[in-house]
């Protein structure tokens, strides 16, 4: 095996090291010639430098009961998920070139992947594409909403359908879905948080009359954060969102979080409330006795788990806040279209495109400070029926 530098670091091998193991002529000449990338934004080729090429009935190296036709597939890479979520071998077929992939702890079923090498390559470096909106998706920088996104889309489906004559694999598929909805919205250039959502982006999604919008009254005088103010007055919240159900109580403002739980916990122990609870304000409830809050002085969204009295990070802003209710409620449509096929042949690779699309515009689940986050989880969890 060698490593050469062509503008990145290449992983071939040699025609000894392929031996038997490879047959297929268009395989055996990428690994021997060009080689693979060590990594692109979506995976990883980095096993092969550091086993060198395995099969996988030697890569589990345990008492695991393979499928003959299995035992020989080889273990070329990793697809690079997000933090949390166990990462998924891929594995190749030495005498068709065909790509699956598979879990090395439960190699049993594994999944298509793409028809060859060449078009694998091909399908990350045009997802690379439209994620640093480049070579072929170059004319939609600066372009935002729903419009944009579905342009992205159909391209890149398109692109996807040109190497496997239309049958796209989920993992694709799913990437051509729902990457590009990180288009949606734009820079927060007018709102000054960190979105501009398109006018009546929620309305078209949730339904006329389904979007809470605050009046002055409805907002305590302790959410000083200007543009959070402005943000519920004028765009809103969804009231029902999957998981989400907004304070809309006509008679009574918005309440801070001390003034919640004295209602509705009257024995609730002080010393269990954030020392800074005067200046964090309800916006809504999450499943499991879960408060939605966000801090009226910086305009921070952020989770309090009423039973254990712990705060956690949620989302950068109101805006971000509201585009993440609007990520969650479109996939389920886009999924009921399809049958609801992403969710039951590719729910981790739908998790993974819904965690990086989001991530994309709002880092909050990224921070060092962040030690849990709701949406993650609630992302990675296949019982939560929020995909």
């Amino acid at each position: 095996m060698s490593t050469t530098e062509a503008g990145f670091p290449a992983i071939t091998l040699t025609e000894a090291e392929l031996d038997r193991h490879v047959t297929h002529a268009p395989t055996r000449g990428l690994l021997t010639g060009p080689g693979l990338p060590a990594d692109t934004g979506l995976l990883t080729f980095s096993p092969l430098r550091r086993y060198g090429l395995r099969t996988l009935a030697d890569a589990t190296d345990g008492p695991l009961l393979l499928a003959e036709e299995l035992r020989g597939r080889l273990v070329i890479g990793e697809l690079l998920t997000p933090a949390g979520m166990e990462r998924e071998s891929i594995l190749l077929d030495g005498a068709t070139g065909e790509l699956t992939t598979a879990h090395l702890v439960a190699p049993a079923a594994p999944r298509p992947f793409a028809p060859s090498l060449h078009t694998l390559l091909r399908f990350a470096a045009v997802t690379e594409e439209l994620a640093g909106l480049r070579g072929r998706f170059a004319a939609l920088a600066g372009r935002y909403g729903p419009e944009t996104a579905a342009e992205a889309s159909r391209r890149l489906l398109g692109l996807f359908e040109e190497g496997t004559g239309g049958e796209v694999p989920p993992y694709w598929k799913a990437a051509a879905l729902i990457r590009p909805l990180s288009l949606v919205a734009g820079p927060g250039t007018v709102s000054g948080l960190t979105l501009d959502l398109p006018g009546r982006l929620l309305d078209q999604q949730f339904g006329h009359g389904r979007v809470a919008r605050f009046e002055e009254v409805d907002l305590p005088p302790t959410l000083t954060h200007e543009p959070t103010r402005r943000f519920l007055r004028g765009t809103g919240l969804p009231e029902q969102a999957v998981v989400f159900h907004a304070d809309t109580d006509a008679d009574a403002p918005l309440p801070t979080l001390r003034e919640y739980v004295t209602r509705e916990y009257a024995a609730y122990p002080a010393d269990r409330l954030p020392a800074h609870c005067d200046h964090l304000v309800r916006l809504g409830r999450l499943p499991e006795r879960t408060s939605l809050l966000v801090d009226g002085r910086t305009g921070a969204v952020l989770t309090f788990d009423e039973p254990d009295g712990t705060l956690h990070p949620l989302n950068t802003d109101v805006s971000t806040l509201a585009f993440t209710l609007w990520l969650v409620h479109h996939e389920r449509t886009i999924d009921a279209h399809l049958g609801h096929e992403l969710s039951t042949r590719a729910y981790d690779h739908l998790a993974a495109a819904m965690t990086d699309t989001l991530t994309t515009l709002d880092p909050t689940a990224t921070l060092p400070s962040t030690t849990w986050h709701y949406w993650t989880d609630l992302f990675h969890d296949t019982t939560s029926g929020a995909l």
